[in-house]
């Protein structure tokens, strides 16, 4: 029989062990944060029927889905959290309470070109508040705050949450006379930072017929830019000619007031009037967050108001905000940069205890009391030498090592190595246990990112 030669498709991560325990550290930061504001897990389908995916997702989603058929059914892989998350309340509106907060991290597929930073696979942690026929204004600020504190809680501090209100978008574009292009425009102007002013003109006037003084137009209303408070101020010049402008600048300027109630520092968020997200189903408020240093990776998190996602789903009105962390890219971008951590803990266990005797039962009593102390242990149980075995805990980075032989077993001890500094003890069973929960708590002080 060949051998096949393993290989991991293009687009796709695997990661070794230590560093998926530092993705799996980030993750349960998430969870933890996520948790404090009131948001419960959920878990959703990774294959969905296509007519649920395509409802609504618009702009190039068709173009980016995996779609298969499996006998008569025409099927996808979700692109994003937020449509099956839509399906799923449409799904569940009477057995759910509201505003329904719920958070769920989860791998989405996107067929598009893989390269540096970018995936086809990759994780996304998402957030959202459903309301029941309205949803209060201030969990359009809340969202971002709760960013805020994530971003915080992992150890960055050189971010910046970007702004912005689709509604001033349509407004402004209606006052041009541009109202059936908006969609269009704006996701032109999205990629403003990827292909710059001149070719966002140009594909405004030569691929949408945009006239060139009204691009001028445009480009000169998205350059305003300052503090949040002087862009507030720039676009009240623009106040009583629309009244969609005029609704989007009272959300937006009310964000801004209830992110300072939160305590988001100003440097951490803008008013950003580029910013306008490429999926059709965004409505009113609108984020992305970028890390200051590597603005060429781009968004790390993104998203904001959709008022009518269900719509495909249910006569219901499920108003909705969110936003979603790109996990995979972001870890990449850390990992990269050398900004992870690298002192924290990622061995798979705490302990690994190395019975001396042919009766195992001793080992496996401390192993037991370990476990029920919250501690994580491993038996090494099998026929290798003192020093191959001394020589995996090394490999794998493991805190502790234990050794138990017939001296320890007779005096009631139990002899504990420190694998960091070498220095070793011998002490009583709940003695050992006292001192490896306090190292370990020592070792774990600290965030999983490093500025």
């Amino acid at each position: 029989m060949a051998i096949l030669k393993p290989r991991t498709l293009s687009g796709f991560m695997e990661l070794l062990p230590a560093p998926q325990q530092q993705m799996e550290r980030i993750m349960e930061v998430l969870r933890q944060t996520y948790s404090l504001y009131g948001f419960t897990p959920l878990d959703t389908p990774i294959i969905e029927a296509s007519e649920v995916l395509l409802a609504k997702g618009g702009g190039e989603t068709e173009k980016q889905i995996y779609r298969f058929s499996k006998g008569d059914a025409d099927l996808s892989l979700r692109f994003d959290l937020t449509v099956p998350l839509a399906k799923y309340v449409a799904m569940h509106y009477s057995e759910l309470s509201f505003p329904f907060r719920r958070f769920q991290i989860g791998k989405v597929y996107r067929g598009e070109r893989a390269q540096r930073g970018r995936f086809r696979e990759f994780y996304q942690a998402d957030i959202d508040i459903i309301g029941d026929g309205s949803l209060a204004p201030i969990n359009d600020a809340e969202i971002p705050a709760i960013i805020y504190k994530v971003f915080s809680t992992l150890g960055l501090k050189r971010f910046q949450i970007r702004v912005n209100n689709r509604k001033i978008l349509n407004g402004f574009y209606a006052m041009l006379g541009l109202s059936e292009l908006s969609g269009d425009v704006m996701r032109t102007v999205d990629k403003l930072d990827k292909i710059g002013a001149d070719m966002v003109r140009s594909i405004l006037v030569d691929d949408y017929s945009v006239p060139e003084e009204k691009a001028d137009e445009i480009l000169k209303f998205i350059a305003i830019s300052g503090g949040s408070e002087t862009i507030l101020q720039a676009l009240e010049g623009y106040r009583g000619r629309n009244s969609l402008f005029d609704e989007g600048l009272d959300e937006l300027s009310l964000v801004v007031k209830y992110l300072r109630a939160f305590g988001v520092p100003a440097e951490n968020f803008v008013v950003d009037l580029t910013i306008a997200r490429g999926l059709d189903y965004y409505t009113g408020t609108v984020y992305e967050t970028t890390l200051l240093d590597h603005p060429e990776v781009g968004s790390v998190c993104s998203g904001g108001r959709y008022d009518n996602l269900a719509e495909y789903y249910t006569e219901k009105q499920l108003p909705g905000v969110g936003t979603s962390i790109g996990l995979t890219r972001l870890f990449y971008v850390l990992g990269e940069q050398g900004m992870l951590n690298p002192d924290l803990p990622t061995a798979p266990t705490d302990v690994l205890i190395l019975p001396m005797t042919e009766d195992l039962a001793p080992a496996v009593s401390f192993a037991t009391l370990l476990r029920e102390n919250g501690v994580r242990a491993q038996l090494h149980c099998e026929e290798k030498k003192f020093k191959a075995k001394i020589s995996y805990a090394d490999k794998l980075c493991i805190p502790y090592v234990v050794f138990l032989g017939e001296d320890e077993i007779q005096a009631g001890i139990v002899a504990c190595k420190d694998m960091s500094t070498g220095e070793q003890t011998k002490l009583d069973p709940a003695a050992t246990v006292y001192r490896i929960k306090a190292g370990l708590a020592e070792k774990n002080k600290g965030s999983v990112i490093l500025e």
